[in-house]
């Protein structure tokens, strides 16, 4: 997912969808410790979306900090 479009989100939403990463990333994990996983690419991917949403999530912490 794009970065420009997590930060397009509201808070909520956002919140929301740094979980489903959470629980994608698990069932991935999952699936790769049982040698179900067929795209190991995939992996990796979600780990990358959840750190992007965790980013904008911090940034805009800063931001009403600093407010």
């Amino acid at each position: 997912m794009k970065v420009q479009k997590l930060r397009e989100l509201s808070d909520d939403e956002l919140k929301g969808k740094c979980e489903e990463c959470r629980k994608e990333l698990f069932d991935l994990r999952m699936q790769a410790a049982t040698g179900e996983l067929d795209r190991p690419l995939r992996l990796k991917a979600a780990r990358r979306d959840l750190a992007k949403g965790l980013t904008v999530m911090s940034e805009r912490r800063t931001a009403k900090a600093g407010e």
